[in-house]
């Protein structure tokens, strides 16, 4: 997302935590923003796209600097993870998507249910298989659920520290409750039991999962972007690396997540800004 797309997009995320998501107009967005109708709608199709584009890069953001943060390190070390799970909650914060999410579920809006499910999943999936990787994979079949009771404790634990306008330490607090979850994890393990199905997890997924991208997509989308631009030697080495990761028969997604940040800046105030941050965010989502 080039800077001035990113203001446009921060100007709204501003509007729709403030007034809420269906009393906040268009209009309302361009005048704040000091731009032309026709600006808006080269940048964003809708407010739901709107939204969806805000999400989809706090996302990407999240994963880059998780990733960053653990070059070198443990993927195992509890630390790690603990640090990692901070990471998207203070990007939470700074964004103030809690009460964005409020807003929009208590909403009739099923479209923009499913985007802020979609968000939501997309993080329940990651730490699940964070917490099979740090803790063994023999939590495998607990860690869904067990996911599902730290999302529960940490939303409600925030909601009292907030509303009691009490001092916290969010990497303490985060530390705390997933000391909980390990605990109730033994339990489910000593019990070999849980609430939740597989078929409700898969359920719940088959519900509100975008469609995936396969690397047939991924290519084509690539292929496109250099039909459309005449790439730079910089921007074009990128790419080639990129592909030829794509297409190894065991895709190294660490590399090539590194490379997507850079690669996107390489085309920020292009025509084909926007193309190119489609394809990063949808080989994102693919790997």
């Amino acid at each position: 997302m080039n800077e001035r797309k990113r203001k446009v997009a921060h100007v709204a995320l501003k509007l729709f935590v403030e007034k809420g998501f269906q009393q906040t107009s268009i209009q309302e967005i361009i005048d704040k923003a000091a731009i032309s109708k026709g600006t808006f709608y080269n940048y964003f199709s809708s407010k739901n796209d709107c939204i969806a584009e805000i999400l989809e890069n706090i996302r990407y953001e999240a994963s880059q600097r998780r990733v960053a943060m653990q070059i070198g390190k443990d993927p195992t070390d509890r630390e790690v993870l603990i640090e990692q799970i901070t990471i998207l909650l203070k990007l939470n914060e700074e964004n103030n998507l809690r009460t964005l999410f409020e807003n929009v579920l208590s909403s009739n809006q099923a479209d923009l249910k499913k985007l802020v499910l979609q968000h939501r999943l997309i993080e329940m999936e990651w730490i699940t298989n964070r917490l099979v990787e740090v803790m063994g994979e023999d939590i495998r079949e607990y860690a869904p659920e067990a996911t599902v009771m730290y999302f529960g404790m940490m939303h409600y634990m925030l909601f009292m520290l907030n509303v009691t306008n009490s001092a916290y330490n969010l990497h303490e607090v985060i530390e705390t409750i997933l000391g909980y979850v390990e605990v109730l994890i033994d339990k489910m393990k000593a019990n070999d039991n849980t609430i939740l199905t597989n078929f409700a997890i898969d359920l719940l997924k088959s519900n509100v999962q975008k469609k995936e991208m396969t690397k047939s997509e991924i290519l084509e989308m690539a292929q496109q972007l250099q039909i459309q631009g005449d790439f730079t030697e910089e921007q074009q080495d990128l790419m080639d690396v990129i592909l030829d990761e794509l297409q190894q028969e065991r895709i190294r997604k660490i590399v090539i997540k590194k490379l997507l940040k850079p690669f996107q800046q390489q085309f920020e105030e292009t025509p084909i800004a926007s193309q190119v941050q489609l394809f990063t965010n949808a080989l994102w989502n693919y790997l």
